[in-house]
């Protein structure tokens, strides 16, 4: 600590400098003393988060069902389309219909991708805006093959 005590006449003046040293330690031990009970106080909420299980889909009447085999066949509700235009019809006639359908991909699990980028490149410029891939739910949840 700094202070000057006693001392005669001109020995005595004023000391006009502050020492800081006291004021860093001081600052210090509550910095740490803040990055230590901080965490302790930002309590989390104790939930549960459920699982993630893929939910069965629920098929309504006016959902489109679009099914590529592993040759690259297209199929609009078990009809086959000859040509990606007429597929590209389909798609625009369903896209005006309100409320609008859903389009479901079922994608055989050899076919190109290539195949299905075309089916979602073509659903894409018909102007559908509801778009799922069926997938056959998986009964060994989180097991490996065998």
């Amino acid at each position: 600590m700094a202070m000057q005590v006693g001392g005669s006449g001109e020995e005595q003046q004023v000391m006009n400098n502050i020492n800081t040293t006291p004021l860093v330690d001081v600052m210090l031990v509550l910095l740490i003393i803040f990055l230590i009970t901080i965490p302790v106080i930002n309590k989390t909420v104790k939930v549960e988060l459920p699982k993630a299980v893929n939910i069965p889909t629920q098929t309504k009447p006016e959902n489109i069902t679009v099914a590529v085999d592993k040759e690259g066949n297209i199929y609009w509700n078990d009809k086959r389309m000859p040509n990606k235009d007429d597929l590209l019809a389909n798609i625009k006639n369903a896209a005006v219909i309100k409320p609008q359908p859903e389009v479901h991909i079922r994608a055989d699990k050899d076919a190109k991708f290539e195949a299905v980028g075309r089916v979602l490149y073509a659903i894409q410029r018909g102007g559908i805006v509801k778009v799922g891939f069926l997938t056959e739910p998986d009964h060994g949840l989180g097991r490996g093959p065998g």
